[in-house]
C-alpha cells in the first residue's frame, strides 16, 4: 500500500484535494468514484522519497462521442429533463476524459446561468461553431429539441461521409507501405549479398545493375541515418502543408489531379449545401449561415468561395449569382438548383436535396476508387519489380555466357 495525493472533481464540477491509501491509481479511482467524484491527478511517495505523478492523458474527441452526445441529449430534452441535469448525466457516461470534464465544466456554467452556447464557445476544439450556432438559434427559438435533431443528423451524414473517404484510401495506402517495407528488405538484405557474389566472380556489371548495388549497399550501411532522414522530411512536409503556402499548394494539386479532383469537388460541394441547408433551416440568416459554412470548409478554394460570396449576399445580390464566378469548382447544377430555390423560397430544402445527391456521388465514386487506383499500383510495382529483376538477372546471363 502507498499514500497518494490526489485532485478529482465531482460531476457537479466541485474540485477536490486531499490523500489516501491505496495500492495503485485504480484503487484510488475506484475509491474516489464510490464517493461521487472522478479521479484527474494522483501522486505518490516512492520507495527512494521520490514524487511520482500519475496522470491520465486527454485524447481528442472524435465525431461518435458528439454524435452519442447530441442524440441522447436531444432525447432526454423531449421527455422533459432540465438542459442542467441531461449535461450531468451525459458527463457521466462520457468515456473521453477531455469530453467529460468540457460537459462538467458546461453543467456547472448553464447551472451558474449561462446560456448553453456560449458555455459550448468555450471548447473550440470540441463544438464547432457550426454546431454552437445551431445550438444559439434553438436557445433564441426555443426550438433547442428540433436543433439538436438536426445536428444529430448533420453529423451522422458527416461521419458517414468521413468513413467512406478513409475506407477508399485504405487499400492503396497499406498496398504504398507494404511496397516500401519490401523494396528496403530486399534493398539492405538481398541486394548486397548478390553484390558479394558479382564481386567475387569479377562480371562487369551493367549501369542499373551498379545503380542498385550502391543504393542497397549505402541503405545498410547506413539505414538508421535514412530511418531519421525520412521521419525529418515528413515532419518538415507536415508543417509545410499545414502552411498558407503548403495548403494553398496541397488544395490546388487536389483539385487538379485527374483521378481525385471530381471526389474533392463533390465532398466540397456536398459539405456546402448540407451545412448551408441545416443553417437556414435553424433560422440562421444567409449571409451568417455562408460565413459559419466557410469556416467549416478545408480547401482554401472553397473558402474564399464563400466568403467573398457572403460579402455580395450582404450588398443584396443573389446567392446564385454570387457562385456564378466560381463554376470551375461547383457545379453549374447545383448553382442553377440554389437560383430555383432562391425563387420558389425553397433554398433549405433544394439544398438539402443537393447535399444527398452529391454524398451519393462521393459515396459511388469512392466505391469505385480502389478499382480505378489498383491498375495505377500493379503498373507502378510492375515497372519497379521489373527494373530490379532485369538488374539483377543481367549478370548472371553475363556471368552463364562467360561460362559457356
Amino acid at each position: 500500500m502507498a499514500r497518494y495525493s490526489y485532485v478529482a472533481k465531482s460531476l457537479d464540477g466541485v474540485q477536490k484535494t486531499g490523500e489516501v491509501e491505496a495500492s495503485d491509481t485504480r484503487e484510488v479511482a475506484k475509491i474516489l468514484h464510490q464517493e461521487g467524484f472522478v479521479l484527474i491527478e494522483a501522486k505518490c511517495e516512492d520507495k527512494a522519497g521520490k514524487s511520482l505523478k500519475i496522470t491520465f492523458p486527454s485524447f481528442g474527441v472524435g465525431v461518435k462521442d458528439k454524435i452519442f452526445f447530441t442524440k441522447n441529449l436531444q432525447v432526454m430534452i423531449a421527455s422533459g429533463l432540465s438542459l442542467p441535469r441531461s449535461i450531468g448525466i451525459l458527463a457521466a457516461q462520457a468515456k473521453n476524459k477531455k469530453f467529460h470534464e468540457a460537459l462538467d465544466e458546461i453543467k456547472t456554467e448553464i447551472t451558474q446561468g449561462k446560456n448553453f452556447s456560449e458555455s459550448m464557445q468555450r471548447f473550440p476544439s470540441i463544438f464547432s461553431d457550426f454546431y454552437c450556432s445551431m445550438v444559439k438559434v434553438g436557445e433564441e427559438t426555443g426550438t433547442l429539441e428540433s436543433v439538436l435533431d438536426i445536428l444529430d443528423k448533420q453529423l451522422e451524414k458527416d461521419y458517414e461521409l468521413q468513413s467512406k473517404i478513409k475506407g477508399a484510401l485504405l487499400y492503396p495506402a497499406v498496398i504504398f507501405v507494404v511496397m516500401i517495407g519490401i523494396g528496403t528488405l530486399m534493398l539492405v538484405y538481398v541486394v548486397p549479398t548478390l553484390s558479394a557474389t558479382f564481386i567475387e566472380l569479377k562480371v562487369q556489371l551493367p549501369i542499373t545493375t551498379r545503380a542498385v548495388i550502391g543504393l542497397g549497399n549505402f541503405m545498410k550501411k547506413n539505414l538508421l541515418a535514412v530511418f531519421l532522414s525520412t521521419v525529418f522530411f515528413v515532419f518538415i512536409l507536415r508543417r509545410f502543408l499545414g502552411s498558407v503556402m503548403g495548403k494553398k499548394l496541397y488544395d490546388q494539386m487536389m483539385l487538379s489531379f485527374p483521378i481525385i479532383s471530381p471526389i474533392v469537388k463533390n465532398i466540397n460541394a456536398a459539405y456546402t449545401v448540407r451545412n448551408l441547408s441545416s443553417l437556414i433551416a435553424s433560422g440562421v440568416s444567409l449571409p451568417r449561415a455562408l460565413e459559419i459554412t466557410a469556416n467549416t470548409l478545408d480547401n482554401h478554394k472553397y473558402k474564399r468561395a464563400l466568403m467573398e460570396s457572403e460579402e455580395k449576399v450582404k450588398k443584396g445580390e443573389k446567392f446564385s449569382e454570387a457562385l456564378k464566378k466560381y463554376e470551375n469548382i461547383y457545379p453549374s447544377t447545383l448553382i442553377q438548383m440554389i437560383a430555383v430555390g432562391e425563387e420558389t423560397g425553397e433554398t433549405s430544402v433544394i439544398l438539402s436535396k443537393l447535399a444527398d445527391f452529391y454524398e451519393n456521388e462521393v459515396s459511388e465514386a469512392t466505391k469505385n476508387l480502389a478499382s480505378v487506383i489498383e491498375p495505377v499500383l500493379m503498373v507502378i510495382i510492375g515497372i519497379v519489380v521489373g527494373f530490379f529483376a532485369v538488374s539483377m538477372i543481367q549478370p548472371m546471363y553475363s556471368m552463364m555466357d562467360a561460362i559457356n
